[in-house]
């Protein structure tokens, strides 16, 4: 059983992430500690992920100034990923964009399988908030403000399910 953080419970460090950006360069989720990071598990092919990626990217661009990243990570298969450049630019995501995760890597975020999938990361890399399936902006705002802010009011949700 996994076990995470909130403002009364206990914490899971996010996996030591290692992929490769939309250039090909290598990228390290352990890299980007020091900031609140949203991780976004997508695929091409999910109906879902494209409905909430244009929305995260409006989103994420709200905080723009803040300590707070938001990554896209597609699970695409490597034969799938020559789709990936154009769903971004159809779904007008403005935010960085991983590739080489799959099923196994969703899972280790306790995640389950199934995409969308996203996981919410405070500055030291420890996951306190996890929305399996389509998260919602306030799913996503109410975590991420809370953990800008003093965190003296209530911890967001472990975990959402919106499936």
């Amino acid at each position: 059983m996994l076990a995470f953080l909130t403002a009364s419970g206990y914490a899971k460090r996010a996996p030591n992430l290692e992929l490769k950006d939309m250039n090909g360069h290598s990228q390290k989720l352990a890299s980007l500690r020091g900031q609140i990071v949203v991780v976004n598990f997508w695929a091409t092919w999910c109906a879902p992920c494209q409905e909430e990626l244009p929305r995260l990217s409006k989103l994420a661009q709200g905080y723009d100034g803040k300590n707070v990243r938001f990554v896209a990570v597609s699970i695409d298969a490597a034969k799938d990923r020559p789709k990936i450049q154009p769903a971004l630019e159809k779904a007008d995501v403005t935010f960085e964009t991983w590739v080489g995760a799959d099923t196994d890597t969703l899972a280790s975020f306790g995640l389950g399988e199934i995409v969308p999938g996203t996981a919410i990361l405070d500055e030291r890399g420890e996951i306190i908030a996890r929305i399996m399936g389509e998260a919602h902006d306030d799913d996503v705002r109410t975590a991420v403000d809370w953990l800008l802010s003093d965190r003296s009011g209530p911890a967001p949700a472990a975990v959402t399910k919106r499936y």
